[in-house]
């Protein structure tokens, strides 16, 4: 007799970030079949959204066979609720931050599965737990840094999902008393400063505050991304490399806290801006360094993600809906 795994193989996994949503039907060993994406932003209301996504789906379900093939999808999203499967006042979602979207009984309705929903950097951190650099580790921090910075803490072989399904949220960290302006509505979050448009934010403070010679000065600077900022310090552009130094600067100090509360094996990081690589860690570390209190020195390491592109945050949110 075959078990519903062996007639239902595969399950769909949803990284819905704020840019882009990549969608993999994954088997059981963690192998990606096939994958589709659509643009997150490109729907001005979450009906129109799901209806994209829906269409977008059905072509590489029917490649593995049919939704008769598919046990059930997983999301990760940002605001993501694991306990009501919803995104809430999600700042990065032009869809989702005026409320409670109820996205996993939506895509359920649609498609006719079940559907499990959490935080994408919970998701990165599952994925990376199951099948990356964080597999036997029971105690870790994943921080994403992509559009914003989120986070997925696992402590004693779990996630932390606290009270309510949002514990996790160290993107929004006040890391400076009255900083820059977070689109949560507060001051001096730590992704207005180390997430790749924070470090587009500081590319444009510093051009504006200073006059020393810059590749970045042939750019408009309302077009700059963190991307031209690495080509330009990965060509020796000293105040691109200075940009970098800021970034990390802030973000070790903020590890160096976050070590405060879970005493981590290792912060691994993931997402657009670790493309950076050393121009980003070496701060990082330095900075992590310099800050921590001395009963926490010289335990943690520091690790990329080693799944490649948003691979660890799709069988993150795959390894969701196998639980189901």
């Amino acid at each position: 007799m075959e078990t519903q795994n062996e007639m239902k193989p595969y399950v769909i996994g949803l990284d819905l970030g704020g840019t882009n949503s990549v969608f993999g039907i994954v088997d059981s060993r963690g192998d990606i079949k096939v994958t589709t994406a659509i643009k997150t932003q490109a729907y001005d209301n979450v009906d129109d959204y799901v209806k994209a996504a829906v269409e977008a789906l059905h072509i590489i379900i029917d490649q593995v066979g049919g939704i008769e093939k598919i046990k059930a999808m997983g999301i990760g999203a940002p605001n993501g609720n694991y306990y009501n499967g919803t995104i809430e006042f999600a700042p990065n979602l032009k869809w989702g931050h005026d409320g409670v979207v109820p996205l996993a009984k939506m895509f359920s309705e649609a498609l006719g599965i079940p559907v499990a929903l959490t935080n994408d950097a919970n998701a990165a951190a599952i994925g990376e737990m199951t099948y990356g650099v964080a597999r036997g580790m029971k105690n870790f921090i994943m921080i994403t840094l992509g559009t914003g910075v989120g986070s997925g803490i696992v402590v004693n072989g779990q996630l932390v999902y606290g009270c309510d399904g949002f514990a996790g949220e160290l993107g929004h960290s006040i890391v400076r008393v009255d900083g820059r302006l977070c689109g949560c509505g507060r001051k001096g979050c730590l992704e207005t400063y180390c997430s790749a448009t924070g470090v587009a934010r500081t590319a444009r403070e510093f051009l504006s505050n200073r006059d020393d010679d810059s590749l970045l000065r042939e750019l408009n600077p309302d077009d700059i991304t963190s991307l031209d900022v690495a080509i330009a310090a990965g060509k020796g552009d000293k105040l691109a490399k200075e940009i970098f130094d800021y970034t990390g600067e802030i973000l070790g100090e903020a590890c160096a806290n976050f070590a405060t509360f879970s005493s981590p094996e290792a912060f691994i990081f993931f997402g657009g801006l670790t493309k950076a690589g050393d121009l980003l860690m070496k701060p990082i570390i330095d900075s992590y360094n310099a800050h921590i209190l001395n009963i926490y020195k010289n335990k943690a390491k520091f690790l990329v993600s080693g799944l490649n592109g948003s691979s660890a945050a799709v069988l993150g949110a795959s390894a969701v809906g196998w639980d189901i």
